[in-house]
């Protein structure tokens, strides 16, 4: 994630609420989003914290710098984990990296993460990507491992000027690559992903964030609203953004609306700088997943919270062009399963979220990395759980 501008913060306070839907969205609107669904939550729960593990800063590895961690995955055959970087030629060009994450299965201590390859993300033409600002630019945020084809699923939120940036306009992409990082081609977009140069489509830096692969789905989440289907959360209300739903060989399936919460509180100053919206998601199977709410706010930090969510008896949006005019629908259920910043102090910038092992316990590991954005103030780290209810 970039962080805004103070003019981008202007243009946020001044925006009016969205629509009001039917059903779970309304008591969402009221609460800031957690009142998703009545009744007691039977779902996923974190069962014990295994702990924390960090990289150190601007950590060097085969000539490249390690940082920007937004998106990991494992290959449960091999144990190899794949952690992509948003680094946009600051230092490399388009990149993931291969590691270990040290859990140990029958007690569940947590001993570490191991990087131990490299792989530069290449284009159709065999090249590099070109850098931020340039046109076909990538900024590289989430990365699936496709057990079925040996291969990687990776999310380019692409780039589109706006009023406070004037750069190319770079299409939003989600890419497949061998596991040597090679163009292995792309998976298509509904037309309304597009990123475009006015007020239509994603906005910038609120793009394709989040992936996750289910037994017989691929979805994925932008993390906030369209421009045509409403304004970003402020601390009076939250947002609504789209969730699309492909079959595992490729076909757009559905679209469904996803309740952002609101502002967890105000920016200091009040009129400062807030960006807030889902920074992955992670499929438990075919209807319900993992969700991570990440805000950012100035003079306060970060605030992240985990959620779980389910398809099930949700409106399929797919065909409507906004999502604050227009007829009545019913976003996701959700539920909250955690505060993430009673793990850890200061809460980081969570974006990258993968399962780990199953332990002898029974309980999965669960492992939630930060993107240190390449900033001395912030931290590459690992939080590890053991979780019940799968």
């Amino acid at each position: 994630m970039v962080r805004g501008t103070a003019a981008a913060a202007a243009v946020l306070a001044a925006v009016t609420v969205p629509a009001v839907v039917q059903g779970p969205a309304r008591a969402a609107e009221r609460t800031g989003g957690a009142a998703a669904a009545a009744g007691p939550h039977a779902g996923l729960r974190i069962a014990r914290f295994l702990g924390e593990k960090r990289l150190p800063h601007l950590m060097k590895f085969q000539g490249t710098t390690v940082g920007g961690l937004s998106g990991i995955d494992r290959d449960p055959r091999t144990g190899d984990w794949y952690m992509i970087s948003d680094d946009r030629w600051r230092y490399d060009p388009a990149r993931f990296y291969t590691g270990r994450v040290d859990i140990d299965r029958r007690t569940g201590r947590f001993g570490g993460v191991q990087i131990t390859g490299v792989h530069t993300l290449t284009g159709p033409d065999g090249k590099p990507y070109p850098g931020f600002g340039k046109p076909r630019s990538v900024d590289p945020e989430s990365i699936r491992y496709d057990p079925r084809r040996h291969r990687v699923l990776w999310g380019n939120e692409g780039d589109r000027p706006d009023e406070t940036h004037q750069v190319p306009l770079a299409p939003l992409t989600l890419q497949w690559a061998g596991r040597d990082g090679r163009y292995h081609g792309l998976l298509p977009l509904p037309k309304n992903l597009r990123l475009t140069t006015g007020h239509h489509g994603p906005r910038r830096n609120f793009g394709m964030e989040a992936l996750a692969i289910a037994p017989h789905t691929i979805a994925g989440m932008i993390e906030g609203p369209r421009y045509e289907d409403g304004p970003l959360p402020t601390v009076q209300h939250g947002a609504v953004t789209r969730l699309t739903m492909w079959s595992r060989h490729g076909r757009v399936r559905a679209q469904y609306a996803y309740q952002v919460d609101r502002l967890p509180t105000a920016p200091v100053p009040p009129g400062g700088v807030a960006d807030s919206g889902v920074s992955e998601i992670l499929a438990i199977d075919d209807h319900r997943y993992l969700a991570l709410e990440r805000s950012w706010l100035q003079g306060v930090g970060y605030k992240v919270k985990l959620y779980e969510f389910d398809t099930r008896g949700a409106t399929n949006v797919l065909a409507r062009g906004s999502l604050a005019k227009g007829g009545r629908y019913r976003p996701v259920r959700k539920h909250l399963v955690a505060d993430l910043g009673r793990y850890a102090s200061p809460t980081q910038n969570l974006e990258g979220m993968g399962w780990g092992p199953r332990l002898k316990s029974g309980e999965r590991t669960l492992v939630i990395c930060s993107d240190d954005n390449f900033d001395a103030q912030e931290v590459t780290e690992f939080l590890a759980f053991a979780v019940r209810g799968r």
